[in-house]
């Protein structure tokens, strides 16, 4: 590195770092919403659909893109399952990675997913739960839910939804695609209906620039891009919380 890079670098890190120090004291500062008032707010439960991205085995447990961090999300989505169905609510609906054998994606990531195969599966913890026969699973061939996808087919038919509560991975791919979609599709047809994406119920994966190098692929540093891609949602009218409890 020349001293003239290096001395870029530097600047442009005191440059970004009032912004960074602004973004991680909103991040601190989002609000934990009850799950009850979002019901009550919608208007009951029937007006309330949860959409989860991602979360298989593909991105938790097996696989080259698995991921701990991602794991880490499918308990508290769990229990968000559960006490969201003991309060109502009937629309549950999972946009999950399925790709074929050649997908094009497989040239940015390694193959993953892949149609048929168990890492394209739903996580077990969900299978499990009696109420799993009412899930609309919808598969993708991309990071969009919505491109390729019937998620614009399910949103027509249930235009009576007022609230929207996006969780999965991750936070700067399917999530942040998904949630966007959500929510420019609001704007643009005047739907009116709210979207909101809990920080505890969203991650992303975490890879060092030393790893990186080492097996060729682009670095990811996860905290910051997890960070980021939040305060973009949020930039964009999503609702970011710091949890629903």
């Amino acid at each position: 590195m020349t001293t003239q890079v290096r001395e870029d670098i530097q600047t442009f890190i005191a440059k970004a770092a009032p912004f960074l120090e602004y973004a991680k004291k909103w991040e601190e500062g989002r609000p934990v919403r009850r799950l009850e008032e979002i019901v009550k707010e919608a208007g009951g439960p029937e007006y309330v659909a949860i959409i989860s991205v991602d979360l298989i085995k593909g991105f938790c447990t097996e696989g080259p893109l698995a991921s701990p961090r991602v794991q880490s999300l499918v308990a508290p989505v769990t229990l968000l399952l559960q006490r969201s169905h003991a309060l109502g609510i009937r629309e549950f609906v999972f946009t999950q990675d399925s790709h074929p054998k050649d997908s094009p994606e497989f040239s940015s990531f390694p193959p993953h997913c892949v149609e048929g195969t168990s890492e394209a599966e739903m996580v077990d913890e969900f299978k499990k739960l009696p109420f799993s026969h009412l899930f609309t699973i919808i598969p993708k061939k991309s990071i969009n839910s919505a491109v390729g996808t019937t998620l614009d087919q399910w949103l027509s038919g249930h235009n009576h939804i007022r609230k929207i509560i996006a969780v999965g991975d991750c936070t700067d791919l399917c999530l942040f695609q998904l949630a966007m979609h959500l929510k420019l599709r609001a704007n643009v047809d005047r739907l009116g209906y709210e979207v909101i994406v809990p920080e505890a119920m969203s991650q992303t994966y975490d890879l060092p620039v030393d790893v990186a190098k080492n097996i060729g692929a682009m670095a990811h540093d996860g905290d910051l891009l997890h960070l980021l891609f939040l305060y973009q949602m949020a930039l964009n009218g999503v609702q970011v919380l710091k949890d629903i409890k």
